[in-house]
């Protein structure tokens, strides 16, 4: 079956075409909506091929994605969009309502419509997207794969939070948890990879990159995840604060003058690694320490200490941990990091072998022959988890 896969920003679009497991084309568009947008693809022999042209809104960028791309004989993916079965798409939240990857009803469209008071910069633009595929390609099924639904496992006492309740009830303010669809993946592939017992396993997933979140995963099921309402919860980031004293916020907004719009974009993107030495690329990061930049030889130490933390909170939650998967940018490419992270952790019965950990991208077991709890770099692929989702849902239609 071909899949596309799109997964839609507010002025940007990315894509790829399976068929199978088998990636077959893939690109994004960038500045959808501004006089100079452009598509990026990627062409059969590996070359990056940049067209310029006028993509007022996701519609027509989905339209020049088909002409200049898929079905472009130069490049031969596609020889009529009707090989198209079936479309998945990347929606950031479902809230309480949607639990599991979903086919795109009108009646799931007014859900995500509903939750974007929960997602109001991702959810409007991932309808978009679906309303862009509607428009196009009218008889062709179309699936929603949510970024909280797995989290959506979580007993009330790692999702509610210790504030007046009616802010619950009216609100629903709670912690939801995002990046679900790689913590689904690799946690489901963590378990085939170490050959843990799916029904018996306790598992952290560490997706670590520009944006960051951790899970604790027991016999395949969420109980606990770092981010929390709203993606700024937990980890430091690139440019994210992660946890924060709240009463540090409304200090600083006090002594600052700030309006709530400026201190969310002060806690979303001037903060975190960016906040505390200039630069949100851990790489960059890494280089300005080895110059001798205290700022981010500090600003490093705080990135994996947060992590640390967060790992002997979640085998102290679970009572126990078998295996720790480090995934994402940084998890899976970060040799320094991992090893700031897993250093004096014997402990807990973490063993570093210093020479696996050298690996970068490849899936690869890190830990120590005899380490207690076996620890792993697992590769995520939230696009194939997503067309996955979508073969499984429309084959039973």
């Amino acid at each position: 079956m071909k899949i596309l896969v799109l997964n839609c920003g507010s002025s940007s679009l990315k894509y790829k075409v399976f068929d199978g497991k088998e990636v077959i084309a893939q690109g994004g568009v960038e500045k959808i909506g501004l006089a100079d947008s452009f598509l990026k693809l990627t062409a059969p022999d590996g070359e990056k091929v940049i067209v310029e042209h006028n993509m007022p809104e996701h519609t027509a960028a989905v339209e020049f994605v088909f002409s200049e791309h898929l079905l472009n004989p130069k490049y031969g993916v596609l020889k009529s969009a009707d090989e198209i079965q079936a479309v998945g798409h990347r929606v950031l939240h479902g809230a309480m309502k949607v639990t599991q990857s979903s086919l795109v009803t009108n009646e799931l469209i007014d859900i995500v419509k509903e939750c974007s008071v929960l997602g109001p910069l991702h959810n409007p633009a991932n309808l978009k997207g679906i309303m862009a595929v509607k428009a196009l390609m009218p008889n062709v099924p179309q699936v929603a794969v949510f970024d909280t639904a797995f989290h959506q496992t979580m007993p009330p006492k790692a999702y509610m939070y210790a504030i007046p309740k009616e802010m619950f009830d009216k609100w629903g303010v709670r912690r939801y948890g995002f990046h679900g669809t790689s913590h689904r993946f690799v946690s489901k592939r963590a378990i085939e990879y170490l050959g843990l017992d799916p029904n018996n396993s306790k598992l952290i997933v560490a997706h670590v990159g520009n944006g960051a979140s951790m899970s604790a995963v027991v016999n395949g099921k969420c109980v606990d995840t770092t981010m929390g309402l709203t993606p700024l919860e937990g980890l430091v980031m690139g440019t994210r604060s992660g946890d924060i004293d709240a009463a540090a916020v409304t200090f600083m907004m006090e002594k600052e003058g700030m309006t709530p719009a400026q201190m969310d974009t002060m806690l979303n993107k001037k903060s975190g690694m960016l906040g505390m030495c200039g630069c949100s690329d851990m790489r960059d990061a890494q280089a300005q320490m080895e110059a001798g930049n205290e700022d981010a030889k500090v600003a490093l130490e705080v990135y994996a200490y947060r992590i640390k933390k967060y790992i002997g909170a979640y085998a102290a939650a679970m009572g126990g941990v078998d295996a720790i998967a480090f995934t994402g940018g940084v998890g899976e490419n970060h040799v320094l990091i991992r090893s700031m992270v897993l250093s004096d952790m014997e402990f807990l019965g973490i063993k570093l072998d210093a020479e696996k950990n050298k690996v970068r991208g490849d899936e690869a077991i890190i830990s120590a022959a005899d380490s207690k709890v076996v620890v792993a770099v697992v590769p995520t692929d939230e696009e194939l988890m997503i067309a996955t989702d979508t073969e499984e849902i429309v084959s039973k239609l």
